[in-house]
């Protein structure tokens, strides 16, 4: 929640007047519970779409950042609440765990996914596979140069998600 990635995310979707939640998942940092490897993390995922829908009533864009860009295209995929996704950092394989996105197959909603060209965790010819493989409308923005944590690319992470939001929703990010 913390982190500049989703620091700088939050910033891109603030610059439209848009309301913002960023959230732990369980077992991160003080919030209660434990980790549970991408399972339980998608009630969290539901539970934070249900508290938007109910306090703002708009039409919700979600976005994450690696485990959270992974649990919350599994999560949102298909949820009429969300109008569309936006995955940073995407992993692939991370600290011995492979990553499965089959469920893009079917997934309607238009997805943005912006990852660095160095990426340890999403190595180009891994993500460039999963975003293939993920039902239209997508889009794919590499950051040059960029690791996992976009270091010293962040403003290129906040202009790609800016980009994406003006083609894709000039209507949301006027009101």
């Amino acid at each position: 929640m913390h982190n500049k990635v989703v620091y700088h995310a939050m910033k891109a979707f603030q610059s439209f007047g848009l309301p913002v939640l960023r959230f732990n998942f369980r077992g991160t940092e003080l919030s209660e519970g434990e980790h549970d490897y991408g399972e339980g993390e998608q009630d969290d995922v539901r539970a934070a779409l249900s508290w938007l829908e109910r306090e703002f009533s708009r039409p919700i864009v979600f976005a994450g950042f690696s485990f959270g860009s992974y649990v919350g295209l599994r999560t949102c995929c298909g949820d009429p609440r969300v109008v569309g996704l936006v995955a940073l950092g995407i992993p692939a394989h991370a600290e011995g765990r492979d990553y499965s996105y089959e469920f893009l197959r079917s997934c309607p909603q238009p997805k943005l996914f912006v990852s660095g060209t160095r990426d340890q965790y999403g190595p180009v010819p891994r993500v460039e596979a999963v975003v293939a493989e993920a039902q239209e409308p997508k889009e794919l923005v590499w950051i040059s140069d960029a690791d996992h944590f976009f270091t010293g690319k962040l403003e290129d992470v906040r202009q790609a998600i800016r980009a994406w939001m003006q083609r894709r929703y000039p209507a949301l990010v006027q009101s």
